[in-house]
């Protein structure tokens, strides 16, 4: 019997849930029912800025089947918010964008709930509002909050080496403003919760699909001025979520709801009312400069990031931040300088989604690069290869470089995609112009800021009389696959068979406290505590066999689902049997593993920004080839290559997947998503016009999975859900230019932009 090498680490396996999600078995909150169950319907803003006069429900009222309504005053007066305490669980004086809560009905079906919202009668006083992030940073300007003078939510700066001196000791110096789009997460459940409330005991209960639970349950304890006992706060199953699902005031309304009613009430949006109200994608202006030496040396970066945060804060201050100072860390920079300004404007909020902040900056950042290497005479690849980090380096912000697998994706990629070849092919004048364009990226595993009280992931290895393992998380499974990851972790540490294994739903009653999803941390943090407190139940399990079947210390190991002797694999019997008489051992108790993972990250500092946030660091480089149509402006990427460093594949058919569904979703954020806002108003809210790449219009992808393993990573695995996706359309954007001689600078690459660039092109202008 072959106990060497692991048995379950580093293989392809389906998602432990993937059954269920294909038999339509799963059961999300629109699939809950409890008895006496209500259904909840929000009243809106129909206004970008207004005072509100009056509330009339009396109409709404009267309707059939209506049980309860809520407004301003029935919720809590203190303001909340995960970064900035700017939310209001209904309107109270004002609205400040379109869509804000207001009020809040509950029925006993849908029908009833929709018609009591058309009858709530609102009188709103329209107010001066203001839509552009710039016009709102101008004095005089409407406010939209007004403690807030100049409408900047948060500001960050960073300034490190000596900047003015790099940029004069460059040869080539580029700069350029660069505007990225705003783009909605369009995950296929949209947000909704189910809550119920005890008056007798004050206790609430609150089933949610939340990527922060933890995070969530105090939020909303504290936002309701209640004691964390008394708000449960159960983990729904997901369907997706990009970073759309975090802390919402979604669901504080239905918990106030809830209370009024007196009976549980499922909330869940409409696809248009999550359009305008799940929290988009930060859109930016940045103002980037970039200088490197004659050979390739990248000597100085300054950058001004201006950022749309909406009317109400998000995770838009995280966000602005990444996007500000990340890329710093992905080539030797010593000398770089960044301001950035989150804005409030009268535009629906604002946050975090999947790359918070680096694909924006590395769209321009990776622009620049390929502009400078034109302008030096170099390849691109060679440029970036110039300026890799080496394993065990310190970045210019204090970031330890554990593991880089830089350098073997670039070579990789340009393999894979024939680049050689393909860069300088001129294809005949009656064929569509090709092109191929490179962009690489950093993330992070996790990062130490996003929870002050602690970093790393905690978790529980229950193992009962059958067998059967139950691994309790504080981590979530937002469909990216956790679930298969901690249980693969602990079917390698226990030597059992993946089927063996199940992850409980995160309850905050019974479960360990976590971080959640966010920051590409789940398989590193959650991975690495699972696995600790897989070793420690093994021992505890060995030590008890041993005991009980009259073996000497030391003597036992569990492998394959049975335990064998360690010296001549003489199997002892099967691990289900053994299990069995060791818990009736013990008068029925299960084995229990503990584990936590604490990293040594460092807070970094408030002033300098300086100290290392995270355990390790991904890598990335990609290859996009695009065919584009010069009497139309049509843009098709016909090739793509994404070679990904993260560290150990725990999975490789799940990391493909990610790969190939990051590069499909970039390239729907660079070409097809254009999310057009007018006053305020988005203008279309449903997904037959806002364009997401489908199915249909998958891209061939070539994934590459970089091995270089991390020593701090659970098996040497580093993160790879983000950075999947983070490089995307900045390679599409070089490959555009490098068929077509046209620099893009905005997003969405529109047809009728490219074909009008083109044109300018062809007047002897230079495209943009």
């Amino acid at each position: 019997m072959n106990m060497a090498g692991h048995q379950i680490i580093n293989r392809s396996f389906p998602l432990i849930d993937s059954r269920e999600k294909v038999l339509g078995q799963y059961q999300y909150i629109s699939d809950l029912r409890l008895p006496g169950m209500l259904w909840g319907q929000v009243v809106r803003s129909p206004y970008p800025h207004a005072r509100i006069k009056k509330i009339d429900g009396s109409k709404a009222m009267r309707v059939p089947g209506v049980r309860a309504m809520i407004t301003s005053p029935d919720t809590p007066v203190t303001r909340c918010g995960p970064f900035i305490p700017d939310w209001e669980i209904l309107a109270r004086e004002k609205v400040t964008f379109i869509g804000q809560e207001v009020a809040a009905v509950a029925a006993v079906d849908p029908e009833a709930a929709m018609e009591a919202v058309r009858l709530v009668e609102v009188e709103y006083e329209e107010l001066p509002a203001v839509f552009d992030m710039e016009k709102a940073m101008e004095p005089g300007a409407p406010l939209i909050h007004e403690e807030k003078k100049d409408n900047i939510a948060y500001t960050f700066d960073v300034d490190q080496g000596n900047v003015e001196k790099a940029f004069e000791e460059s040869d080539f110096i580029r700069e350029e403003t660069f505007y990225t789009s705003s783009a909605f997460h369009a995950y296929l459940e949209p947000n909704g919760s189910i809550t119920s409330y005890d008056p007798i005991s004050g206790h609430y209960t609150l089933w949610v699909a939340t990527q922060v639970p933890y995070k969530a349950w105090l939020l909303y304890s504290q936002a309701l001025g209640i004691d964390r006992s008394k708000l449960r706060l159960i983990q729904a199953p997901m369907g997706g979520a990009f970073g759309g699902k975090f802390e919402s005031n979604f669901h504080l309304v239905n918990l106030c709801l809830s209370k009024k009613a007196g009976q549980p009430v499922r909330l869940v949006n409409s696809l248009a009312e999550e359009f305008v109200t799940a929290p988009l994608r930060v859109s930016m202006k940045i103002h980037l400069k970039i200088g490197i030496k004659r050979e390739g040396t990248i000597t100085a970066r300054e950058a001004e990031v201006i950022g749309d945060n909406g009317a109400r804060t998000n995770y838009g201050p995280a966000t602005l931040m990444t996007a500000c100072y990340r890329v710093d860390n992905l080539y030797r920079i010593f000398n770089t300088r960044a301001k950035g300004s989150l804005v409030y404007t009268n535009n629906v909020p604002k946050g975090a989604m999947r790359g918070f902040g680096n694909p924006q900056m590395i769209l321009a950042v990776e622009s620049l690069l390929d502009m400078l290497a034109e302008d030096a005479g170099l390849d691109p690849g060679e440029l970036r290869l110039k300026n890799t980090f080496k394993n065990g380096d310190v970045t210019v912000h204090g970031w330890v470089i554990g593991s880089c697998g830089l350098d073997e994706c670039i070579k990789k990629a340009k393999e894979a995609s024939g680049w050689e070849v393909k860069r300088n092919k001129r294809l005949p004048e009656k064929e569509k112009p090709r092109g191929i364009g490179m962009a690489c990226c950093n993330h992070v595993s996790g990062y130490r800021p996003i929870l002050r009280e602690f970093d790393g992931s905690s978790a529980l290895v229950r193992v009962g009389p059958d067998g059967k393992v139950t691994v309790f998380t504080g981590e979530v499974d937002i469909g990216q696959g956790y679930k298969t990851v901690a249980a693969q972790c602990a079917a390698e540490e226990l030597g059992v068979p993946l089927e063996w294994v199940d992850v409980a739903p995160v309850d905050s009653q019974t479960s360990v406290l976590g971080i959640g999803s966010l920051a590409s941390r789940g398989t590193f943090m959650g991975g690495s505590a699972v696995k600790k407190a897989a070793v420690d139940v093994r021992a505890k399990i060995v030590r008890a066999a041993e005991k009980v079947l009259d073996r000497k210390p030391g003597s036992l190991q569990i492998t394959q689902g049975v335990i064998v002797d360690a010296s001549s694999e003489e199997i002892i019997g099967s691990f289900k049997e053994i299990m069995a008489k060791l818990t009736n051992a013990q008068a029925g108790q299960p084995f229990l593993g503990v584990g936590h993972y604490v990293p040594d990250t460092v807070f970094p500092d408030p002033q300098t920004k300086y100290g290392n946030p995270s355990p390790a660091y991904s890598f990335a480089a990609h290859v996009a080839e695009v065919e584009v149509d010069t009497e139309t402006g049509q843009v098709e990427v016909i090739n793509y290559v994404a070679a990904n460093d993260l560290g150990k594949a725990i999975n490789p058919l799940m990391a493909n997947g990610q790969l190939e569904g990051g590069a499909l979703m970039g390239i729907g954020w660079a070409l097809t998503e254009n999310l057009i806002v007018r006053d305020g108003r988005i203008a279309y809210t449903n997904l037959l016009d806002y364009k997401i790449p489908t199915f249909a219009d998958m891209v061939r992808v070539v994934p590459i999975l970089v091995e270089a393993e991390d020593p701090k990573g659970p098996y040497g695995a580093k993160s790879l859900g983000e950075p999947a996706f983070n490089p995307v359309a900045a390679a599409v954007c070089n490959a555009i230019y490098n068929a077509v001689g046209v620099r893009v600078t905005r997003l969405p690459v529109l047809p009728e932009t490219l074909l009008q660039a083109i044109r300018a092109r062809d007047r002897g202008e230079e495209g943009r």
